[in-house]
């Protein structure tokens, strides 16, 4: 049985193991696939890997061997999963596999925000606290968070995770879910939209991105929240209008972002949050401890045990394992 990673680096850049792959079949890794190259490097592949290397109805139609497609990453957009259901292609993801790592960091943005930590530990460095003539100095407003209120778009798993630190720190943590349940009432007040938009001193975007969730922070949203609110969006980039984030920052409505993702990846030289005050990004890690990857990697191989199998979890669509379809070396 062949198996094709098309993407690993980003994964697994060297510091983890393919072993748990390389049992079930002849493994090939690939670093990164162009667009040009998927349905070559993919062949007569049965079972074949990808992180954000899109897998289309082209695609798929030019690889009659593919069986099954496992997505190392929670979200499953980059696969046509009604051209792989039609094509009798079966579609894992691995959920849940990151929250430690992003809930840390909400808080990593947040701490930089409100407290500059790297920026002043360059001013150390560059001889500005041996020439001072005070015992301490700061060049930016040092804010505490204890008693602020910690405002949480989407109460899921990362949400609930990120609302156990927020309490740890003193602060008051509402939310706002499609969905409100009696767990989630233990981590945090539901709330309105409105009334999150306009009590929260800071607000985390954890909700998904769907067709009513895109631009959801936007000109006309950012003008119902308190005057020098601090965004977090550790989620996906779609959920901000970017532009209207800019003007915000610019004038201080929005005191100050803290950014993991963005609407376009890698970012391109004419984003305009690049030129917005009091901005600071991370470039789509907050998935990316070793810890975090490594359940990643785990799971996706038992998902691939699980097909194999005939017992397949984590399917995002309706296409069963047939028996006997694929043969594991164990």
């Amino acid at each position: 049985m062949k198996i094709v990673i098309l993407d690993g680096y980003a994964l697994n850049p060297g510091d983890l193991s393919w072993e748990g792959f390389e049992t079930m079949g002849d493994l090939i890794v690939y670093d990164r696939t162009g667009p040009e190259e998927r349905a070559e490097r993919i062949g007569g592949a049965e079972i074949v890997l990808t992180n954000k290397t899109p897998l289309d109805a082209g695609v798929l139609g030019a690889c009659s061997s593919i069986k099954y497609i496992g997505v190392l990453a929670t979200g499953y957009n980059v696969v046509d999963t009604a051209a792989a259901e039609a094509r009798g292609i079966a579609v894992t993801n691995v959920p849940g596999y990151s929250t430690p790592s992003v809930a840390q960091t909400v808080f990593a943005l947040l701490l930089e925000i409100c407290l500059h930590p790297g920026a002043h530990s360059e001013a150390v460095r560059a001889g500005r606290w041996i020439a001072s003539r005070d015992y301490c100095f700061w060049d930016y407003p040092l804010l505490e968070l204890a008693g602020k209120t910690f405002g949480i778009l989407g109460l899921g798993s990362i949400g609930k995770a990120a609302a156990r630190i927020a309490r740890a720190f003193g602060m008051e943590v509402i939310a706002h879910s499609r969905s409100q349940t009696a767990e989630g009432g233990e981590y945090a007040a539901y709330v309105s939209l409105e009334e999150l938009f306009a009590q929260s001193d800071v607000i985390s975007l954890h909700c998904p991105a769907f067709p009513e969730t895109g631009g959801i922070i936007n000109r006309d949203t950012i003008a119902r929240m308190k005057d020098g609110v601090i965004l977090i969006n550790t989620a996906r980039g779609s959920l901000i209008k970017e532009q209207d984030l800019t003007d915000a920052l610019n004038t201080g409505k929005v005191y100050a972002a803290g950014l993991d993702v963005i609407s376009e990846e890698p970012m391109r030289p004419g984003n305009p949050l690049l030129g917005a005050k009091n901005c600071i990004f991370t470039p789509h890690i907050a998935w990316a401890s070793k810890e975090s990857r490594k359940r990643l990697l785990d799971a996706a191989v038992e998902n691939l045990k699980g097909f194999l199998q005939g017992r397949p979890v984590n399917l995002v669509n309706s296409v069963p394992a047939p028996p006997g379809s694929c043969k594991s070396r164990e």
